[in-house]
């Protein structure tokens, strides 16, 4: 199963600066550690020491925030898309997402 993800420009260093990328997981969480096979580096930026998505990023399928759906457990099926969005704000950077 694959989908199209959209990768913002903080992480596209890690993508070779790709924009879309192609890759397959059956839920958010599989699709995180299938991106992280394949880009290291992806899961830390994305992802607390926990293993959950950092308060900071916004996740969406098919344009849905996945806070709204199942988070990390949300189901994605084939040609789905979905978009990693970091928070815009002011005041401390967090370093995870930047490095």
């Amino acid at each position: 199963m694959s989908v199209k993800v959209r990768i913002p420009a903080p992480l596209r260093k890690l993508t070779e600066n790709k924009t879309e990328i192609e890759a397959n997981g059956k839920t958010v969480q599989e699709l995180i550690e299938n991106l992280e096979k394949k880009f290291p580096g992806m899961k830390d930026r994305l992802c607390d020491e926990t293993g959950k998505i950092r308060r900071f990023i916004n996740i969406y399928v098919n344009e849905q925030d996945i806070r709204f759906l199942e988070n990390e457990n949300t189901k994605l099926k084939d040609g789905d898309e979905v978009s990693i969005i970091p928070a815009i704000a002011g005041g401390r950077k967090d370093s995870a997402f930047l490095k």
